[in-house]
C-alpha cells in the first residue's frame, strides 16, 4: 500500500505517513494459510491412509523447498505453495503411527491454545504485559504441586526438561553455597553430584554448562531393570566425602528415556536426608503417571523431593514445548537464585501487586506462555480425562507386550513398567542360530535396516538404539489417544514384512 503524498513526512528518506503493510492482503493470507493447515494437517492427522513422512535426502530436499532468501519478497500464492511443501515433507508427528519419540498425537485443545498465543504473541515476565497468562501459569503450577504431594511450592515453565534439570542443578548449588551467585566458582570446594547411569544426557550438559564439570557427575549403577541402586548411591556419597569432595545433589529419574524405569524414590530420599543432599527428580517423561490413581504408585516417594521436572507435552500431549520445573521451597529460593532486578522491567513502585511479575525468577527474559496449552487441555478434559490418557496408553502398551510374546521372531528386552516397550525383531535367517557373538553382531544390523525401509516407505516411524551392552532394539512408545489396537497389530505386521528377507 502506497501512503498518500499529502502532508508527507520524510525522515532520512523514509516516508512515515500511514502503515507500510497491506492489512487486507495480510488478513487474506492468514485466512488461506489457516485453511491449508486445517485441510493438510488437522483433518489428515488421524488418517492412517496418509504417510507418516515423505522422505527425501537432505540435498534433494534443499532443492525441493526453495530455501533461498532473496532481496525482494515473493507473492502470496508462492508463499502458500511453500507452506504446502513444508507440510508435505515434514514428519507427521500427529499420525497414529508415529512412535519415534516421547511425544506424539494431536490434542485439539492444546492446538487452539497455541494458535491463540502465536496470534497474541505475549511474553510472560510481567503482569502488565501478560496478565492472563501469568495467572494461568500460577493456577497450573499450583495444581501440579498438589499432584506431587506438596502442601505448597513454587515453579516456572521453561523450554524443555533439559533446562529444568539445569535449573535444579544450579538451584541446589545455590542452596549449598549462596555466595556463588556473586563471587563465582573461585574458592569453592570440588562440588559433586550423583545421578543414575540411566539418566538423561542433559545432566552431563548441565554440569558442563554450569562449570561443575562432567568429571564431577557420579553415575550410580542401576539394577537389571534400569533403576538406581540406593546402596550404591550411598557408597558413592561416602567415597566422595572421603576424597574431600562436596556432594550437593542427587538426581533420580522417574521414567528413563529408553527403558522407562522409575528409580526407588523413598530409598533415595533416605540417603539424601542422611547426607543433607538436594533431591531432584527428573520426571519429565514419567511425571504424568501422577495423574492416574492406578499408576501414580510408580512415583511413590516423589513428595520427598526438593524439586521435580515434569513435561506435560509428553504423555499429556500439551504440545511442544510445555515443561514445568517445580520446587518444594516457598521462601522465594528461585527468585533469590536467578533474580537480576532489571529496573526497566521489575519496578517496585508499579500501581499493582508486583509479586505477579514472576519473570525475574526465570533465567530467560522473553518467555512463552507454555502453561496455557496445558491449562486449555486440562479445562477441556478435566482431571479424569487426563487420567484416562495415561491409563489408555499403558493399557495399549500391555496389549503390545502380550502380542510380542505370541509372535514368532519377536523378543522382549524386558517386561515394561511404563509405556516404553523394548524388543528385538529376529528375521527368519537368524531364528535357528545360537545366541553367540555372531548372532548378536548380525541382529545389531537388523533394526537400522528396517528403520530405513519404514521411513522411506512412510508407513510408520519407530525408534531404535543399542543400550548398555545390548545390540540395537526397537523402542515403542505409546502416547497418542488416536492410536488403536489395530495400529499395534499393524506395527508388528509391518516390521515382519519389512524384515523377513534379511
Amino acid at each position: 500500500m502506497v501512503p498518500s503524498r499529502k502532508n508527507t513526512v520524510f525522515v532520512d528518506g523514509v516516508i512515515l505517513n500511514g502503515p507500510t503493510t497491506d492489512a487486507k492482503a495480510g488478513e487474506k493470507f492468514v485466512e488461506e494459510a489457516c485453511r491449508l493447515i486445517m485441510e493438510e494437517v488437522v483433518l489428515k492427522a488421524t488418517d492412517i491412509n496418509e504417510k507418516v513422512c515423505e522422505w527425501r535426502p537432505p540435498e534433494q530436499l534443499k532443492q525441493l523447498l526453495d530455501l533461498e532468501l532473496r532481496d525482494t519478497g515473493e507473492p502470496h500464492h508462492r508463499l502458500l505453495e511453500l507452506c504446502q511443501d513444508v507440510i508435505r515433507y515434514s514428519v507427521k508427528t500427529n499420525h497414529p503411527r508415529f512412535f519415534n519419540q516421547l511425544y506424539a498425537g494431536l490434542d485439539y485443545y492444546s492446538l487452539v491454545a497455541r494458535f491463540m498465543t502465536e496470534a497474541l504473541n505475549p511474553s510472560v515476565y510481567t503482569y502488565e504485559v501478560s496478565p492472563v497468562f501469568l495467572l494461568v501459569e500460577e493456577a497450573v503450577l499450583k495444581k501440579m504441586i498438589e499432584f506431587i504431594g506438596w502442601k505448597e511450592g513454587d515453579g516456572i515453565f521453561n523450554p524443555g526438561g533439559s533446562v529444568s534439570n539445569m535449573y535444579a542443578m544450579n538451584l541446589a548449588r545455590y542452596k549449598y553455597c549462596p555466595d556463588i551467585k556473586e563471587k563465582g566458582l573461585s574458592g569453592l570446594p570440588r562440588l559433586i553430584l550423583f545421578t543414575s547411569a540411566e539418566c538423561h544426557y542433559s545432566m552431563k550438559k548441565a554440569a558442563s554448562f554450569l562449570g561443575i564439570g562432567t568429571e564431577n557427575v557420579c553415575f550410580v549403577e542401576t539394577d537389571g531393570r534400569g533403576k538406581m541402586i540406593p546402596e550404591e548411591l550411598e557408597r558413592q556419597v561416602w567415597q566422595a566425602k572421603k576424597e574431600g569432595a562436596a556432594p550437593f545433589l542427587v538426581c533420580a529419574t522417574s521414567g528413563t528415556t529408553v527403558l522407562g524405569a522409575f528409580d526407588p524414590l523413598d530409598e533415595i530420599a533416605d540417603v539424601c536426608e542422611r547426607h543433607g543432599l538436594w533431591l531432584h527428580v527428573d520426571a519429565s517423561w514419567g511425571g504424568s503417571a501422577l495423574m492416574s490413581r492406578k499408576h501414580r504408585k510408580l512415583l511413590h516417594g516423589i513428595h520427598r523431593a526438593d524439586s521435580v521436572a515434569w513435561n506435560p507435552h509428553k504423555m499429556l500431549m500439551a504440545g511442544i514445548q510445555c515443561c514445568a520445573f517445580l520446587v518444594k521451597d516457598k521462601s522465594d529460593l528461585l527468585k533469590k537464585c536467578y533474580s537480576a532486578k532489571a529496573s526497566y522491567l521489575f519496578q517496585q513502585d508499579k500501581f499493582y501487586d508486583v509479586s505477579y511479575d514472576t519473570g525475574d525468577k526465570s533465567i530467560q527474559c522473553s518467555r512463552r506462555p507454555d502453561a496455557f496449552k496445558f491449562w486449555m487441555t486440562w479445562k477441556a478434559l478435566g482431571t479424569l480425562g487426563l487420567e484416562e490418557k495415561v491409563n489408555r496408553a499403558l493399557a495399549l502398551s500391555r496389549y503390545l507386550v502380550e502380542e510380542i510374546k505370541k509372535r514368532e521372531g519377536f523378543k522382549l528386552l524386558m517386561e515394561p513398567e511404563y509405556a516404553n516397550v523394548c524388543f528385538w525383531y529376529i528375521p527368519p535367517s537368524l531364528r535357528e542360530m545360537e545366541e553367540g557373538p555372531e548372532f548378536w553382531a548380525k541382529l545389531h544390523l537388523v533394526a537400522p535396516a528396517i528403520k530405513e525401509r519404514m521411513v522411506k516407505k512412510g508407513s510408520l516411524m519407530l525408534g531404535y538404539q543399542p543400550h548398555r551392552g545390548k545390540v540395537n532394539f526397537f523402542r515403542q512408545v505409546l502416547i497418542s489417544p488416536q492410536v488403536r489396537r489395530e495400529d499395534m497389530d499393524f506395527l508388528l505386521d509391518e516390521i515382519d514384512l519389512l524384515g523377513r528377507d534379511m
